[in-house]
């Protein structure tokens, strides 16, 4: 008998294979016994729940103890047992002979705080002894119980101040999740891997929440699974790290544990009720059902080594959030079968009007030649013709490693890194309606068509390295190579210009981004320096490249669909001797309405079809590029204790750019502890960010659309050219300068009791040069013989729009409160309440003849985008939780709160009121519950936006391609889920 599994089979039977053999009994150790015990506090005796209690070298065999403090394990005599739990000192015991062990752990208020390495090169610090602030977030103990399965959701919804802007559409925008950090761009955050530069996408995300185009790291290449935990250094450290790293780093820390399986089975699902837009919506079932395998093992190398890895598969389904407009979908020539083709023959575009006619039925006749009559005779709605926004379809698959080797005591030979591929299809186009007669055709999609964009991005990064000795110096050398590939595509499409002959799938082309990071970093602490210095130094070098490779010919190419060659001397007329009719039906003729005298040879454009891939276009041999970038640059870190309360840090750092020159930046930080459980601190810092080489080298023509005086989106093709480009140099436009920013913080940190830990931080961030995209600008508008340099579309441009400023305030707190038999509850508490403000818009003198000054400040840098900046996203938000756990049982209520957000326009009505709108606060709630089916396997369910919590509705003048506001929760309403969890 032959078996067939179809692709969705093969991930249930891995699954349910993984399970059989993962859950077969193990073989008895030989000479093992049951070990028993309890374990309780040495300071008031009572019991501990949840205290780790393995064997030394054996991370497999172990056990937690219970409700009661109890525990039970198979060891042999020669074992060695190891209690550890946070708030105590661990403890070691040899078995021996004794089978039950009555244990006392002495409580040490140092091991409630975690030491980290992100912001501080004293590998002794902790938290809550940083000059700046830090987060520090587990992500291995958390992961059970979020709703969300990627991490930079993870992350936005634990951290006020980190966000993850998750588009619902708009061309690649929503390919990528861009990061952002105290509301800056996505590109004034560096991220790090285990402490090393991480390479961002090769997208380059033009519409931003916050205005800018901007680079961001793709953080879903990187399996949850792999990381132990993940730390956010609140503050400019351009100095400490580099470039980009205005607004902060995230340093993502991966897992080293050895001989433990983890892995878990996620899946879940939108409701999709609609909201509250009853006819704009189209009534949904529920989607965006999404499955998620995620496992990690690590290996043991001999004694002195590991390798740990990780891998992951995805699989989410799309949501479609409908828009079900009014906007025409059939003309008069269409429904009375008015069209011509280029010779003039007609096109019949409604046979069901001729058979009518044939028919003699008057009353279908006059149906027919209404929109509502062909429609219905069509067996169509509105809502077939409807704008889709909504999260895209992803599957994606990823593998990471992390390894290491201790070569002797004092010399450690490591290396990390991984390789992943995603294939996206997302709703980033409007439906192109058959009463667009330039993007139109009859034979192969009679009613219209909605484009649909897709990408397909391999990831790999290795990073190899070498920590050693030298004299009292600790050295760490490391290269560490990255390269993100898309190649892009749009399926359901096609060209007009070139007729019934046009592809309906394409290839758009590739855009690829490779970095290289050579680093030498040292350090040494001199413990009889006052009351301790930590000294640090290093060099990098760098070297990045960014290609944009053309995509197939019809994706961006002008046919000849349109277009009449003329075989002979004569008259522009038909088969019927009638003149020539243009797309919009209207007969093309001379001055005095005759027809148009032409010549053997020469060629007319008869209809103005769409040239290139709707709606994208591809990139073409003009859009090519591969452009290099090396930077090479040299830091002196050093922190000093002048005394047990008193710390000072700073930082200086040399970097030159092969195509901006050097710069040298700085930073001064420092800690006072005016109490041993009171501390103030603060910092002062310089930073430098050149353009990234996508802004630098980024062109491409799209397809926006403008609303008409009726409020009917257009199309309108624009092209992006890069400041280096003709278009650039005749209209004024300057190359990129770059960015230059300056931050300043003072905070507190408070710990009234252990397991009680607050944090206040307020900061200011003033970057000059900051870079924005402009309006368009079209040949008629500037004048100067314009149309030349363009052609008939229009032209933006990346500009250095303005300086800015961003300041905020940031407070987050944590308790955990241990009650009695084995139950515990956890609140946090954070929030940040921040402003964005524009300081000086920067406008050069164009070469402008038909605009006033005014106008031409406006499409410099619009007042759209200066809005999306200042309040396009929430200037506050909060979060709070309460986790509590008893016994096998825990459960955790999550609210999270978006202020408000207010999205400017740059329309108005007829006497000036631009269709402003504000949007109030919302406030989403998120739920789970878990349960230990046994000490291997764990159960948990839950859901986000539980309550179903749409965002407010955009006013009429503003609904085009969304519905709903993008910038707070989203509209894609509640989310539920179910999570499998294993550990062996």
């Amino acid at each position: 008998m032959e078996i067939k599994l179809r692709k969705h089979d093969i991930l249930p039977v891995l699954v349910a294979m993984f399970m059989m053999v993962a859950l077969c009994p193990m073989s008895a150790l030989a000479q093992s016994k049951r070990i028993t015990g309890k374990v309780v506090s040495s300071v008031n005796s009572e019991i501990v729940q949840g205290v780790n209690v393995l064997v030394k070298g054996n991370s497999r065999r172990g056990a937690v103890t219970d409700g009661e403090g109890k525990f039970s394990l198979e060891a042999t005599p020669t074992d060695v047992l190891v209690f550890s739990f946070i708030g105590f000192k661990t403890k070691e015991v040899k078995v021996g002979s004794e089978s039950t062990f009555n244990i006392s752990l002495d409580e040490d208020a140092t091991q409630l705080t975690e030491l980290i390495v992100t912001g501080s090169r004293n590998t002794g610090r902790t938290i809550l002894e940083t000059p700046v602030p830090v987060d520090v977030i587990s992500i291995k103990d958390i992961m059970g119980e979020l709703p969300q399965i990627d991490l930079a959701q993870m992350l936005a919804f634990v951290a006020p101040s980190f966000n993850a802007v998750r588009s619902q559409g708009g061309d690649l925008n929503s390919h990528v999740d861009p990061v952002q950090l105290r509301n800056m761009a996505p590109n004034q955050i560096l991220v790090l891997v285990n402490g090393k530069r991480r390479h961002t996408s090769a997208l380059l995300i033009t519409e931003t929440a916050v205005g800018s185009p901007s680079t961001t790291v793709d953080l879903m290449t990187i399996p949850v699974s792999a990381i132990d935990r993940v730390e956010i250094l609140r503050d400019g450290a351009a100095a400490q790290y580099g470039s980009d790293a205005v607004a902060g780093v995230v340093n993502i820390i991966l897992k080293k544990g050895t001989n433990k399986l983890t892995a878990s089975l996620t899946g879940g699902g939108y409701a999709n009720t609609g909201g509250q837009a009853g006819a704009l919506t189209k009534s949904g079932k529920p989607d965006g059902f999404n499955y998620q395998f995620d496992a990690n093992y690590g290996f043991k190398i001999g004694d002195k080594g590991y390798f740990n890895m990780s891998g992951q598969i995805t699989q989410r389904r799309p949501t479609l959030r409908p828009f079900v407009n009014d906007w025409g979908f059939f003309d008069k020539t269409y429904l009375n079968n008015l069209r011509t083709d280029k010779a003039g023959n007609p096109v019949i575009t409604n046979p069901e009007l001729i058979n009518a006619q044939a028919a003699g039925n008057t009353s279908q006749i006059a149906a027919l030649t209404t929109e509502t009559g062909l429609m219905t005779a069509r067996g169509l709605t509105k809502a077939d013709f409807a704008v889709y926004a909504g999260m895209p379809a992803i599957t994606l698959g990823s593998t990471f490693y992390n390894a290491g080797y201790e070569i002797n005591p004092t010399t450690t030979i490591y290396s990390f890194g991984g390789a992943s591929y995603k294939y996206l299809e997302g709703f980033s186009c409007y439906f192109r309606r058959p009463a667009q007669t330039d993007r139109f055709n009859y034979l192969l999609y009679p009613n219209g068509f909605r484009p649909q964009m897709t990408s397909n991005t391999s990831d790999v990064s290795n990073t190899i390295g070498l920590k050693s000795k030298i004299g009292e110096f600790s050295v760490d050398f490391s290269n560490t190579f990255g390269r993100n590939t898309m190649r892009l595509g749009m399926v359901n499409t096609m060209n007009a210009s070139l007729g019934s002959n046009t592809p309906v799938n394409m290839n758009l082309g590739t855009h690829q981004f490779s970095q290289n990071s050579t680093n030498l970093d040292m350090s040494r602490y001199f413990k009889g320096v006052m009351n301790g210095l930590n000294i640090a130094f290093g060099a990098e070098m760098r070297i990045e490249n960014y290609k944009i490779i053309k995509g197939q010919e019809e994706s961006y190419a002008y046919g000849t669909a349109g277009i009449v060659t003329v075989s002979r001397d004569g008259l522009l007329v038909g088969p019927d001797g009638k003149p020539l009719e243009n797309a919009s039906s209207v007969p093309i003729v001379d001055a005095n309405g005759n027809p148009l005298a032409v010549e053997a040879g020469q060629q007319v454009t008869v209809k103005s079809l769409s040239s290139n891939c709707q709606c994208f276009a591809g990139f073409g041999p003009k859009n090519e590029r591969n452009e290099f970038r090396t930077t090479m640059a040299a830091y002196l870190d050093a922190e000093l204790e002048l005394t047990r309360k008193f710390l000072i840090a700073g930082a200086f750092r040399l970097e030159n750019y092969s195509d901006f020159g050097g710069v040298t930046i700085g930073k001064l930080a420092a800690r006072y502890s005016i109490t041993k459980t009171l501390s103030l601190r603060g910092s002062i810092a310089s930073g430098f960010r050149a353009p990234s080489l996508q802004e630098l080298n980024y062109t491409h023509t799209a397809t926006a659309f403008v609303p008409d005086k009726n409020g009917i989106p257009q199309p309108l093709d624009v092209t992006t050219y890069p400041t280096n480009s003709t278009a650039a140099r005749v209209l004024g436009i300057k190359g990129l300068k770059q960015e230059q920013s300056r931050t300043y913080g003072i905070g507190l940190t408070y710990q009234p009791a252990p397991g009680f830990e607050v944090t206040l931080d307020a900061y200011q961030i003033d970057v000059d040069n900051r870079i924005f995209r402009t309006s368009y600008f079209n040949a008629s508008e500037v004048g100067n013989n314009y149309g030349e340099v363009i052609g008939e579309g229009e032209a933006q441009f990346f500009v250095n729009g303005a300086d800015v400023r961003s300041k905020g305030l940031e407070a987050v707190g944590n308790y955990t409160l241990n009650l009695q038999k084995g139950k515990s509850v956890t609140f946090t508490l954070a929030t940040i309440l921040s402003k964005n403000t524009v300081l000086n818009r920067k406008v050069l003198d164009l070469n402008v003849a038909n605009l006033t000054s005014e106008q031409i400040v406006g499409k410099y840098l619009s007042r759209d985008i200066i809005g999306q900046f200042e309040t396009g996203t929430p200037r506050t938000k909060l979060i709070g939780s309460v986790m509590y756990r008893v016994n096998k049982f825990n459960a955790m209520l999550r609210g999270t709160y978006f202020g408000t957000v207010t999205e400017r326009s740059v329309s108005s009505d007829n006497d000036g009121n631009f269709y402003d709108q504000t949007f109030s606060g919302q406030a989403v709630f998120d739920l789970s519950f878990g349960y230990d089916l046994s000490r291997n396997v764990k159960v948990s369910i839950g859901g986000s936006n539980i309550f179903d919590k749409y965002p407010q509705i955009l006013r009429s003048e503003n609904q085009g391609f969304y519905l709903y506001s993008n910038n707070q929760q989203g509209s894609n309403g509640a989310y539920y889920y179910g999570r499998l969890t294993f550990n062996f």
